[in-house]
């Protein structure tokens, strides 16, 4: 990328960035705690992974109400509202007495978390197209990466001074410095005279076009069953690295931000690969070359080979491939919607997050602690994904 170019999507990279990071800092800050939080609250893995569940669903149905506002109000309002949810969110976890009350603050958590992912990507769309947005997207990526890296490391050594529930009062003081970076960082990108008052008719009209365009659901989708690969993950590792591989919380951190760096790492190169190749070519070879390395991992597993560093070698090459997919999977699926950008940006992260639910609660339990499980629905997860990209790819 050109210099000139590089310094153009520094600033609002580190700004959409910060915003952005606050859904998954929610996330990953508070797994080194779940088996401890699980015993503190008298729940078992089942009952934890219902607060990861709660968080995702919650996540991904109230994008469909931010996508439409930020269409109507410009873009900041919505921001504003979802960071109080979040905070009041952050409280009630922060102050829960068993796992309903968890669950619940978890909810509001994902509740106001949503408009922080949505509304970003509206923004994108907002200030580039094609593959300016990739390379600004791709560069958000690298700022929210962060999270992955630092917040379980964090969440653990949070933990270890304070307790678990201060986790959740960290989290608060996040959401605080989120309203800060709005307030003086981020401008407003959607003119008045582009937005589009809220009209049950048209909003009806427009979720309609969407869902009926194909392309744009193969491709919302393969992108959305990647992520949920990482989202079984996520609910599943802590037991596994704790229980089959015997990690610390710490250790198990450090794990878990390395496989993480793959996927943030190969993100960079979503922007630079798509101009030169073509963004189908792209899509199509990474996520073969996901789903290819998630199914032999997953056979590796069912013959008893899947030890620690196996699982976190092929775990480090899929993300790496999914590095490729998502970023670009998102602008692409955006790229001929710029006149519901919100709405579009806010189905797609509804499907994605709501895909990531149902794969946690259908393999919920199946999971016990052992590497087998967590790869076997990661490998369903890449074998959709490559059915619906050869879809996407056509219809894009």
């Amino acid at each position: 990328m050109p210099a000139a170019e590089s310094r153009s999507l520094l600033r609002p990279a580190l700004v959409l960035g910060l915003l952005s990071c606050i859904g998954p800092f929610a996330i990953d800050m508070y797994l080194p705690a779940m088996p401890q939080i699980g015993a503190a609250l008298g729940t078992d893995e089942q009952g934890m992974h219902l607060t990861i569940t709660a968080y995702f669903l919650a996540f991904g149905l109230a994008q469909l109400v931010y996508g439409p506002w930020a269409d109507a109000a410009g873009r900041k309002p919505p921001l504003y509202a979802g960071i109080a949810v979040f905070a009041a969110g952050s409280l009630i976890c922060a102050m829960a007495q068993d796992v309903g009350g968890l669950a619940l603050g978890r909810m509001v958590q994902g509740l106001g978390g949503a408009a922080l992912m949505v509304v970003p990507r509206a923004i994108i769309r907002d200030m580039f197209t094609g593959h300016r947005a990739t390379q600004l997207m791709a560069a958000v990526m690298l700022v929210i990466s962060v999270s992955p890296m630092m917040a379980p490391l964090a969440g653990a050594g949070t933990m270890a001074v304070a307790g678990w529930r201060a986790i959740f009062v960290v989290l608060m003081a996040a959401s605080l410095i989120s309203l800060a970076t709005l307030i003086f960082l981020q401008p407003e990108t959607l003119p008045r005279a582009a937005r589009q008052p809220v009209d049950a008719r048209a909003f009806a009209r427009g979720l309609g076009s969407l869902v009926r365009d194909r392309g744009f659901m193969a491709l919302t989708l393969t992108g959305g069953f990647g992520m949920a690969s990482f989202f079984v993950f996520i609910a599943a590792a802590p037991y596994v690295y704790s229980h089959a591989f015997g990690l610390s919380p710490t250790g198990f951190s450090l794990a878990f931000a390395i496989n993480a760096i793959g996927f943030f790492a190969s993100s960079q190169a979503a922007g630079w690969l798509g101009l030169r190749f073509g963004a189908r070519r792209v899509i199509r070879a990474a996520v073969t070359g996901f789903a290819i390395t998630v199914v032999v991992l997953f056979a590796i597993a069912l013959a008893g080979g899947a030890s620690l560093w196996v699982t976190m070698a092929g775990l480090f090459l899929a993300n790496a491939f999914l590095g490729l997919v998502i970023p670009t999977t998102m602008v692409l699926a955006l790229d001929d919607h710029g006149e519901v950008a919100g709405l579009a940006s806010s189905l797609g992260g509804m499907l994605q997050m709501l895909a990531g639910g149902v794969m946690v609660a259908v393999a919920g339990p199946f999971f016990d602690g052992t590497p087998a499980p967590m790869l076997g629905t990661i490998a369903v997860c890449g074998v959709l994904a490559l059915f619906l990209a050869r879809v996407a790819v056509r219809r894009a």
